[in-house]
């Protein structure tokens, strides 16, 4: 079956007894179970049934399922967050002496997790340009951890070679571990590129419409230690499993999923051409535009999708605030792919942690402006954004 298919489709683990269409909401904490040998082997996973809703919840578990049978992953783990899925994928991985090899080219709060919660945990972050392969083949040695970036920098819109990094890490035994949110999963193979886990914010195109919070680890079952970890550790030990309404908000929100990704790429791209002809704005910067530096890298990754974030930068930071002042459509709001389009100033939000002189370093600019595209009509996002310059 098609994707779009499967993402309807997927079997219950049991049959419902009264055969409701959509899985239904599991809001308890425990669960019963026929016998004390029956509870002993759901503990230690010899059977796939719940021992306690901070492990596992058949609501949760469903939504694991459909994204496992979506991307033929090994392994799916579904979180609160998707800083609480980094953050456990990472902990899969690192210890005091360890070094992860990534890029300053993070969301925010994935640096600040590295920097400043792993780093005085005696956990090196090593911040290489992840475009210069050779920096990287000297930046991994026999204590890194893994290699860890984003598949679209936000919001600086860069494209590594994921094939060419995956080859460097798995050349040192080492995982090669991607937050690849700004791409439905659906829309490329991971695993064929080399990547061994992915890190999703579902929170994003998967909740149709900023629903739910929610983060997921896609694991391809090549290092082991993600699933043994992961299942029998730290879902125990850190206590950040997603919660069933999410995942159920989050199941109906795959079966739109591309639908509604259709239709918000392909209005980033018609809004990123148009805006590139408006004198008032000095840079467009998006991965589909066949004048972007990443554009022939990201095709050949990703498909003839660009993603629905866009960014844009104007003469100073008075013209962009301003400008996101006067903004009527579009909306303030510092999350992605809503169905409602979105608009933030970086530099002064999710980045507004950091000293300018770090900002600058990450080339995270104060002139910068990104933009989430939703579900309304290009003309309007487009009419919006005009009258915002004037």
């Amino acid at each position: 079956m098609k994707k779009q298919t499967i993402a309807t489709t997927t079997n219950y683990q049991k049959p419902d007894a009264y055969g409701a269409l959509s899985m239904p909401v599991y809001h308890c904490c425990a669960f019963e179970f026929d016998t004390a040998k029956h509870m002993t082997d759901s503990f230690t996973g010899r059977v796939p049934d719940p021992e306690y809703v901070r492990v596992m919840n058949p609501t949760v578990t469903f939504f694991e399922n459909r994204v496992k049978a979506l991307t033929d992953a090994a392994n799916v783990f579904a979180f609160n967050s998707g800083m609480a899925a980094i953050t456990n994928v990472l902990l899969c991985f690192v210890k005091a002496g360890k070094n992860i090899v990534t890029s300053n080219h993070l969301f925010g709060n994935t640096v600040s997790l590295m920097r400043n919660t792993l780093g005085p945990l005696g956990i090196e972050t090593r911040e290489v340009n992840l475009l210069d392969l050779d920096a990287v083949r000297a930046a991994v040695d026999d204590d890194t951890a893994c290699v860890f970036l984003e598949i679209i920098t936000n919001p600086q819109m860069e494209v590594a070679d994921l094939s060419a990094l995956a080859e460097i890490a798995h050349a040192k035994g080492v995982p090669l571990i991607a937050d690849t949110t700004l791409i439905p999963f659906t829309e490329f193979d991971a695993k064929a590129l080399g990547i061994d886990a992915q890190v999703v914010s579902s929170t994003k195109y998967i909740s149709a419409g900023a629903t739910s919070l929610g983060g997921l680890i896609i694991d391809y079952g090549t290092f082991p230690v993600i699933n043994r970890k992961t299942r029998f550790e730290l879902l125990f030990n850190m206590g950040y499993y997603m919660t069933p309404h999410a995942a159920y908000m989050q199941t109906t929100g795959l079966e739109s999923l591309d639908a509604r990704y259709k239709v918000q790429s392909s209005t980033a791209l018609e809004l990123a051409k148009r805006l590139q002809g408006v004198p008032q704005i000095k840079r467009v910067n998006y991965t589909g535009l066949p004048d972007n530096p990443f554009y022939d890298i990201s095709r050949r990754q990703f498909g003839n999708t660009a993603g629905a974030m866009l960014t844009i930068d104007l003469e100073d930071k008075q013209a962009a605030i301003s400008f996101i002042n006067r903004l009527k459509v579009i909306h303030r709001a510092s999350n992605l792919f809503d169905n409602k389009s979105l608009a933030l100033h970086p530099a002064s939000t999710i980045f507004a942690a950091f000293s300018g002189s770090q900002r600058r370093a990450m080339d995270v600019y104060d002139t910068t402006i990104r933009l989430s595209i939703g579900l309304e009509h290009v003309d309007d996002l487009y009419d919006d954004i005009i009258q915002a310059l004037q």
